[in-house]
């Protein structure tokens, strides 16, 4: 008898736990459905860990977004080339980019809107240990940048400021930004182009700047998102919020300053407190504000170009 009960105890445990397995399979798979559906109706925005995303991080982090009643949520990617490819795939609704990448996205069949210019700028900084003092010495020199961004372009720019022949320096394409900072730590690269924070790492470890895009007066760095979404009265109200938040973020930095924004840059970023520290102190970060048409123009027109002299596929690409 007592064999009996133990035989019915073990049999109604065991079937409690298979209901229990798979009610919980059942819930995970409700579960999951839920949240991609919430996702879906999302307003996503591809980031990289660069300071041109600081406004976004710093809404996000105030809860500004949720607070202002709209879902926004930021995707982060380590190189511009996979928030492009999350763009085109409909994985985001836009990305934070620069002119020359966002015009190659048009050029290919995926029109933008450009919600703000802002405020990127990047830096043709040298190996310390290969005593490269002048542009000219960059002859026979590896310059880590990427394919059709404005690393690219403002790689060509200061190749012909002095007069070099453009095939005689040798442009390494390294997509992944922390990546490419690594390298010129370790002796790797003989020079590169880089934004903030990771510009300012390197100028901390002596490694000198031969260039920097701000004395150019060209502008490329912008927020955009599908052109299609500006026709969606659901998507327009989260744009709006979104924009919203952004100018709200720009107050709280000029409140606040870098400074106040320390471990969230250097969390963001993946670069130390002392770096964040030592960002320039007149770095302004502006409220939203088209990007000039004479910026865009001039990056569309160097787009056209580059690609007309590389004669590449349409797939070819880079990254930030």
């Amino acid at each position: 008898m007592k064999h009996i009960i133990l035989i019915f105890v073990s049999t109604a445990l065991l079937a409690a736990c298979g209901q229990s397995y798979e009610e919980q399979k059942r819930l995970t798979r409700a579960e999951s459905q839920r949240l991609a559906r919430e996702d879906s109706a999302a307003l996503k925005i591809a980031v990289t860990p660069t300071l041109d995303c600081l406004p976004l991080y710093v809404a996000r982090h105030h809860g500004l977004f949720a607070a202002l009643g709209a879902d926004v949520r930021l995707k982060r990617f380590a190189a511009r080339m996979d928030c492009d490819e999350a763009l085109r795939g409909r994985k985001v609704e836009g990305l934070v980019t620069d002119l020359v990448r966002g015009q190659r996205i048009v050029g290919q069949g995926m029109p933008l809107e450009y919600l703000t210019a802002t405020g990127a700028y990047w830096q043709l900084l040298t190996n310390r240990n290969a005593r490269i003092k002048e542009l000219k010495q960059l002859n026979d020199k590896m310059l880590a940048m990427t394919r059709y961004s404005a690393t690219d372009m403002f790689g060509d720019y200061a190749v012909d400021s002095v007069g070099l022949v453009p095939e005689m320096v040798f442009r390494i394409q390294v997509n992944d930004i922390v990546l490419r900072l690594k390298m010129l730590e370790n002796n790797e690269m003989d020079a590169m182009l880089l934004t903030e924070p990771q510009a300012t790492a390197a100028r901390m470890q002596k490694n000198p700047v031969l260039m920097d895009s701000r004395r150019t007066g060209i502008r490329l760095g912008a927020m955009a998102v599908r052109h299609e979404l500006i026709g969606d009265t659901a998507r327009r109200k989260q744009i709006e919020v979104l924009m919203k938040a952004y100018d709200m973020a720009c107050d709280s930095i000029s409140k606040y300053g870098l400074e106040g924004y320390r471990k969230l840059i250097a969390g963001m970023c993946g670069v130390g407190e002392d770096v964040a520290d030592a960002l320039p102190k007149d770095i302004r970060f502006e409220h939203a504000a088209v990007p000039r048409k004479e910026d865009i123009d001039r990056a569309e027109a160097w787009l056209k170009e580059k690609l007309a002299d590389d004669a590449t596929t349409i797939d070819d690409d880079g990254g930030k």
